[in-house]
């Protein structure tokens, strides 16, 4: 055994102890619904802004995003980090977290099909929004196995990747069944202090490698990169280099939107607003938030766009998803100190991914135990089986999310592709549009949810029978962008052709007044 692994499995050890006792200590906290799934709307400033950032940023965008973008497109793609942290995290709290508060603790809404039948007045719209979280986030899940299955991979080449997946399974399980929102909102904190260490120690370590020399190296370097000659996709320095983009900036401008105003319709995003304590908490939260955004975000993009001068222009044998791995493996290989951080670093993206898995895995139990079964069954379910349901699902779909991830079904692997845009693309019109506007229409929600599934849906179908499905796949950025902005404009539209009758306009101004209360 290497230093390396040796280190790296201590860390573990203690991580994995330390998450275990969190979830044993919320368990007396979690025995009702609302405190397992929004820990009784009493979780603090701290708490919930890191419960944010951490379910924002997994091993996918540290192992994927950051490593693919900054490979393909330099220093460019840090804009992408300032996005997420400005649209994705500053606007989302200023604009939406009060209101969200004020109106879900008014209708007594737990979960996103939940806000969207006592806001609307309608079980169709639950069932359906239900439906959709469970379809399209638990393959999301199964990406974030793979992405730190690869990582973990790649420190220990001797052990089967499955193996890394069912230990992470198995810790999240542990604390999240256990504990609940309020075990994943304490362990977040731990997370996000993590994150916040290994970033910054690793953004040090690779701008001080000697290929890259610093900052200021970093911009001559890029400058006179040079492709090497078997290289399949050559690229300038004049491109690594481009502040816009270069040539990538259409790509990249799609991805800053839907990474970033995507996060307003995805219930796992939202759902920290229902929590958080009062008004107070949510005005720290939002500067807390943003700056570890900013942290997180600029540092995975910077640490990939050093990529190719690291590993001498050289894409690693095992492709794009590689990148990252083989350069942490590179910078920190060698030497107490840089082995010590790369166990750091193997926790950080043992952090981002499990708070991202948690936050999914909740919002796709809560989806079917909360919303579907209790929408379609004739019988009222008991809070203590509806309690234990939810427990179980969420071990269920912790299982479920590993095995995709094991096995690579096809279709799981699609519709991995898909998810974020499509959940964001069906929710962000109605969501948003039922917290500012009266005059929204249960019709008009509807339509906005099913605008999000025709939209990507009928382009999918259009553009795999043109030039295939993967084409359609490498779409899913502008589909997404595309479904969100015409759900934005469908449920306005389509609500003033269908006014609600005075009973229902009378309804909705009573559910409004929520936001003349303290």
């Amino acid at each position: 055994m290497t230093d390396a692994q040796l280190y790296t499995i201590v860390a573990l050890c203690v991580y994995a102890v330390s998450m275990a006792l969190i979830g044993c200590i919320s368990y007396g906290k979690s025995k009702t619904l609302d405190g397992f799934l929004i820990g009784g709307r009493n979780i603090g400033a701290w708490a919930t802004a890191f419960a944010y950032g951490t379910t924002y940023f997994s091993a996918v965008v540290f192992v994927g995003y950051a490593g693919q973008h900054g490979w393909n497109i330099g220093v460019g793609a840090v804009w992408i980090g300032i996005g997420n942290a400005v649209l994705g995290c500053l606007l989302s709290w200023l604009l939406f977290a009060n209101r969200t508060r004020k109106m879900t603790k008014k209708l007594n809404a737990r979960t996103m099909p939940d806000y969207f039948e006592k806001r609307y007045n309608s079980k169709g719209m639950k069932i359906l929004a239900a439906v959709i979280v469970f379809v399209f986030l638990v393959p999301y899940s199964a990406a974030v196995y793979k992405g730190l299955g690869a990582l973990f991979s790649a420190v220990f080449p001797g052990v089967e990747t499955w193996v890394w997946m069912l230990i992470i399974a198995c810790l999240t399980a542990v604390y999240l069944v256990a504990g609940g929102y309020i075990a994943t909102a304490y362990t977040d904190l731990i997370q996000g202090i993590i994150m916040i260490v290994g970033v910054v120690c690793l953004v040090a370590a690779v701008l001080g490698h000697g290929n890259v020399g610093g900052l200021a190296g970093l911009m001559e370097n890029l400058r006179n990169f040079e492709s090497l000659p078997d290289d399949p996709n050559p690229i300038t320095g004049s491109q690594l280099t481009s502040l816009f983009g270069g040539s990538s900036f259409k790509f990249l401008c799609f991805n800053i939107m839907l990474t970033s105003f995507g996060t307003w319709g995805l219930p796992q995003m939202i759902g920290k607003f229902y929590a958080v304590k009062d008004t107070a908490a949510i005005k720290r939260g939002t500067i807390i938030s943003t700056i570890f955004c900013l942290i997180i975000g600029c540092g995975a993009y910077l640490i990939g766009s050093t990529s190719r001068l690291i590993l001498g222009g050289r894409l690693p044998a095992g492709g794009i998803d590689s990148v990252i791995p083989t350069v942490l493996m590179e910078v920190l290989g060698s030497g107490t100190l840089g082995i010590v951080l790369l166990a750091v670093i193997m926790i950080l993206l043992l952090s981002a991914s499990m708070s991202t898995l948690e936050a999914v895995v909740l919002t796709s139990a809560s989806a079917v135990a909360v919303d579907l079964i209790p929408a379609v069954r004739k019988k009222a379910t008991k809070p203590e089986a509806q309690m234990l349901l939810t427990r179980l699902l969420c071990l269920a779909f912790v299982a479920c999310s590993f095995i995709f991830a094991t096995q690579n079904i096809p279709i799981i692997v699609s519709l991995m592709s898909f998810s974020w845009g499509v959940v964001s693309g069906c929710f962000i019109g109605p969501y948003i549009w039922g917290l500012f506007s009266k005059k929204i229409t249960k019709i008009g929600a509807c339509a906005g949810i099913l605008s999000g599934l025709l939209t990507v849906g009928g382009a999918t179908l259009v553009i795999s029978l043109q030039s295939g499905f993967s084409a359609a796949a490498a779409k899913s950025p502008e589909m997404g962008v595309t479904a969100m902005a015409i759900s934005m404009i469908i449920v306005p539209v389509v609500s003033a052709l269908t006014k609600n009758k005075a009973e229902e306009a009378q309804r909705v101004e009573e559910i409004f007044s929520c936001y003349k209360e303290n």
